[in-house]
């Protein structure tokens, strides 16, 4: 089939004719449907005309998708939205938006599990911690959580863990946006956690407790002085978690000053889109003696080998793939993208623009409180203010939309006006018009109680004119490996081509400037979409139905074993707490069900792979009448499609359990087999992944779940949106991270029935290519009944580690001289390379990674020769940096062999990628935990 300029698929796909005809040879099968008939095992294959992708309209081309997306967006109205409860108006400064967000050197790159070629995004990761820390005033951040609510409910858990009180109770704010305490209720009811809200400016109650949740300012505006609530928590040995508004820390005394034991929040309001509802970036952050109890991913100082000072992941033992069940959360995906961005909006104001904003916000709120007068119900505020309006509340909110403005209904006698960054005089006016005031009165006293400094790093101060700003990103970027420059071959993770024709419609204001609470009749466009992307979901899944709440896998885990739980509870079954699990499985999912709940139970695997059926049997028969379900990966984790998948589901349904399907590998399915068709009852599926949502460093991800048609009264709800009536959230946005959702829209758009089975059957191949020519050089571990792997194989270096010396950290570090991203370490096998090409890398491409790994066996062979010792070559030395070369010599290798191992460029080799430091110390940066910016005489010293 020739090249056809017009069809996405031949933009998406990498192999052309050519290079597939070499795939299929190299493979041993004719053609892409003979390769699906020996892989796919056919008790489960869909026919290519009866696979349910029939549904899906024709494909559309990039402008006729655009076109699409166009009148999706110009149907939404965008009022300027004052409607607040941690959704705000913002401005992304430019620089920022062209340089970052629309910047595939940013949004392309995979979380920096290899730090030594990901130091761009972990210094920008590192100044998030310390924009954080410094304005909560604790001296420990993490690199960003999915969302405030979640924040919220981690918050939770880590004061749980944390407290020395047996207590299950935990005292919660009234005061907290509705969102974030139906999402702490929903966390906190499998948990055997009780919720006890309370009026945090009354006495708190007597009893045992071991937190309290306060939000500062709170979901009416007020703001308390919360030094007093934290002295008396701490005398009843009441550990304290507070909501903070970052922007209003610039002003009030910080928690963390006063006592607090943890700070959450969102960081939304500096340059991030409201979006609809997401993607937004989280934060926790808590004082050092807590450090060890944070969930999710800390960025860390260490040194390299040459002494330098280097950033990586700290703490990384708490990582769900080797903790599981044991796992202080399930947060796998944070929200990195959007944390950088929002870090970058505080370097390039620093922290007098940040005040500055704070104080016009603050004038804009006092201007309109002081027109109110009698009507104010709350003096101290920083935003927001609450106006009693007896029996016309829904005459003022009319009469605000008239204008042009969206308010808060609270109820029929309460109206809450919320400024931002973006009000104006004109906007304030307006409003005051709507409440029946003529008149501005002069503004009442302003808010003070902040003295001490913060964003003082010099990274706050050097960045403040454009000039500066966009070379420091390009000075960022330049230190990492995305996808813009390279494959990024990792097993299980899909890093596969996030077109641009789906990433522009993200930043059109008719889907970024929405507010998630906006009233129904304004975001027709955005419901339009999104009802259109659940049914284009079902069609791909055979499930019955699909929520979008879900804002990362993790999130999408729980929410679907949530459902499994509820399902049972419903039907009187509330013993069934069992979930099954595989020992390959992903390590999320043992966190997830125990966040959900459910005891897990382990499933062993065959020395083949394959879920060890005899022990399943086993499984159930010892828990037949506890057993809530099984949750499998499929194709497994291991890179199998495995035969018996229906047996599977048949002995737990039989058992009268549930079937989650994890959809971690749906990209080995699309157009092939059903997950909802044969077996699942529920699945999760990250959009980041199968459906194009670029990865973002770390995030953002999206992670809907699909469900049979009698777990849909059980997907998550929300309190704020009638359509979604279940009590279960999971997510502070209704829909979750809208308003990405435009970019899986697309791609499903553009690449049509015919087009999304292509993809599949190309990433197929594409792995059993690489299988076939490596298989000699490092075994590959697991094949199917027939020989092949699915959409990733594991190499396996066990024996080559044994005989040589020679580790899976040695190759990875030594990919990057070679100007590659190192595949997925040690996952789910230790001492294992697992591989995942998509099907978005061409054969050069793929070839040109193949080449790489055997002229690395080909260095290994040198060190099992005794030519080189297995202290001193080039995989363990590297990666090599460019100031490595500076000086002495003294390596039984050459500089040449060191840095061009593919030969120069001016030869014809891959342009040279240049690791910013050379192998980076784990170890001391755990034993040293520095997770803020290094002071510059740090670096001097080191």
């Amino acid at each position: 089939m020739a090249h056809n300029p017009d069809l996405f698929a031949d933009r998406h796909v990498g192999p052309d004719d050519t290079d597939l005809r070499q795939l299929l040879t190299v493979i041993g099968v004719d053609s892409l449907e003979d390769l699906a008939a020996k892989v796919v095992p056919a008790v489960i294959a869909d026919p290519a005309d009866g696979n349910g992708l029939e549904a899906l309209p024709a494909a559309l081309t990039e402008p006729e998708a655009l076109a699409q997306l166009a009148e999706l967006a110009e149907a939404n109205t965008v009022a300027t939205s004052m409607i607040g409860l941690g959704y705000y108006g913002t401005h992304t400064p430019a620089v920022l938006r062209r340089n970052i967000l629309e910047n595939p050197a940013w949004y392309t790159a995979y979380t920096p599990y290899q730090p030594e070629i990901s130091q761009g995004r972990l210094e920008a990761l590192l100044n998030f911690q310390t924009m954080v820390a410094d304005l909560t005033g604790m001296e420990i951040a993490g690199a960003s959580m999915l969302d405030e609510a979640t924040a919220a409910a981690e918050t939770m858990t880590l004061l749980r863990r944390a407290s020395k009180s047996k207590s299950p109770k935990l005292l919660v704010d009234a005061d907290l946006f509705p969102q974030t305490a139906a999402v702490i209720a929903t966390r906190a009811e499998p948990l055997d956690i009780e919720v006890v809200t309370i009026d945090a400016t009354a006495p708190l109650p007597e009893g045992d407790y071991f937190g309290l949740i306060l939000q500062v300012p709170g979901a009416s505006g007020r703001v308390v002085d919360c030094g007093p609530i934290i002295e008396a928590a701490h005398e009843r040995g009441i550990l304290v978690g507070v909501g903070l508004d970052l922007l209003a820390a610039t002003l009030i005394t910080p928690p963390g000053e006063l006592g607090a034991d943890a700070c959450f929040g969102t960081t939304q309001r500096f340059g991030v889109p409201m979006g609809f509802g997401g993607p937004h970036a989280g934060y926790l952050s808590v004082h050092t003696k807590l450090a060890r109890q944070l969930p999710g991913r800390l960025v860390g100082v260490s040194k390299d080998d040459d002494g330098n000072l280097a950033y990586r992941l700290s703490l990384q033992t708490r990582e769900q793939h080797i903790r599981r069940e044991k796992a202080t959360s399930n947060i796998c995906t944070a929200q990195v993208l959007l944390a950088i961005i929002a870090a970058m909006y505080a370097s390039y104001h620093g922290p007098e623009g940040l005040t500055a904003i704070a104080r016009r916000v603050h004038g804009h709120a006092r201007a309109i409180a002081s027109a109110l007068g009698d009507a104010l119900v709350h003096n101290d505020f920083f935003d927001t203010v609450l106006a009693q309006v007896p029996g016309r509340a829904d005459a003022v909110v009319a009469a605000a939309n008239e204008r042009g403005i969206n308010l808060w209904r609270v109820d029929a006698d309460h109206v809450s006006i919320a400024c931002d960054e973006t009000t104006t005089d004109d906007d304030v006016a307006a409003v005051l018009a709507a409440f029946g005031v003529a008149e501005v009165a002069p503004a009442g006293p302003e808010l003070s109680g902040r003295t001490s400094s913060f964003l003082t790093h010099p990274a706050f101060h050097n960045y403040r004119t454009e000039t500066a700003m966009l070379r420091y990103l390009r000075e960022l970027s330049d230190k990492d490996i995305a996808l813009d420059r390279s494959m990024i071959p990792l097993g299980s993770c899909t890093m596969k081509l996030n077109a641009a024709a789906e990433m522009e419609p993200i930043t059109w204001p008719g889907f970024a400037n929405l507010h998630p609470f906006a009233p129904a009749e304004q975001t027709v466009g955005i419901r339009k979409l999104i009802s259109t992307l659940e049914d284009m979901l079902v069609a791909v899944t055979g499930y019955d139905r699909v929520s979008l709440q879900p804002n990362a896998g993790s999130q999408g885990e729980y929410a679907g074993l949530l459902a499994i739980r509820e399902y049972h509870r419903s039907r009187g079954d509330e013993q069934r707490d069992i979930c099954l699990i595989p020992a390959s499985a992903h390590g999320t999912n043992a966190a997830s069900a125990v966040m959900a709940g459910l005891r897990v139970v382990v499933v062993a695997s065959r020395e083949s792979g394959d879920v060890d059926t005899d022990d399943l049997r086993a499984k159930i028969a010892d828990h037949a009448d506890r057993l809530a379900g099984i949750m499998i990966t499929y194709p497994s984790t291991h890179g199998v499609f495995e035969d018996e998948i229906g047996d599977i589901c048949a002995a737990v349904h039989d058992a009268g359990g549930q079937v989650y399907i994890d959809g971690a590998n749906l990209n080995a399915l699309v157009g092939l087999a059903r997950p909802g068709r044969f077996g699942g009852d529920v699945s999760h599926l990250n959009l980041h992944k199968t459906f194009c949502i670029p990865h973002g460093g770390g995030g953002p991800g999206v992670g809907p779940i699909g469900v049979r048609e009698h777990l849909a009264p059980f997907v998550p709800g929300h309190p704020l949106v009638d359509e979604l009536s279940s009590t279960l959230t999971v997510s502070a946005a209704p829909y979750g991270s809208a308003s990405i959702l435009p970019i899986t829209y697309a791609y499903i758009a553009m690449m049509g029935a015919e087009g999304l089975r292509r993809a599949t059957l190309t990433a197929i191949a594409s792995a059993n290519y690489i299988a076939r020519r490596l298989d000699e050089y490092f075994p590959v571990l697991y094949t199917g009944a027939q020989g092949f792997v699915a959409h990733e194989c594991i190499l396996d270096l066990r024996q080559i580690t044994k005989e040589t010396g020679v580790t899976v950290d040695d190759v990875a570090k030594r990919l990057a001289d070679y100007g590659f991203h190192a595949p997925t370490m040690s996952f789910p096998v230790a001492g294992t390379l697992m591989v995942e090409p998509t099907e978005s890398e061409n054969l050069r491409e793929i070839d040109a990674f193949c080449d790489a790994m055997i002229a690395i066996r080909g260095e290994i062979d040198r060190v099992a020769s005794g030519e080189w010792t297995v202290d001193d070559n080039p995989l363990r030395g590297a990666p090599h940096t460019a100031e490595c070369l500076v000086g002495e010599w003294d390596h039984p290798y050459s500089r040449e062999i060191a840095v061009y191992p593919n030969g120069l460029p001016s030869g014809g080799a891959r342009p040279k990628v240049w690791p910013a430091v050379r192998r980076i110390d784990g170890a001391y940066g755990d034993r040293n935990l520095i997770c803020s910016c290094p002071s510059p005489e740090a670096f001097a010293d080191a």
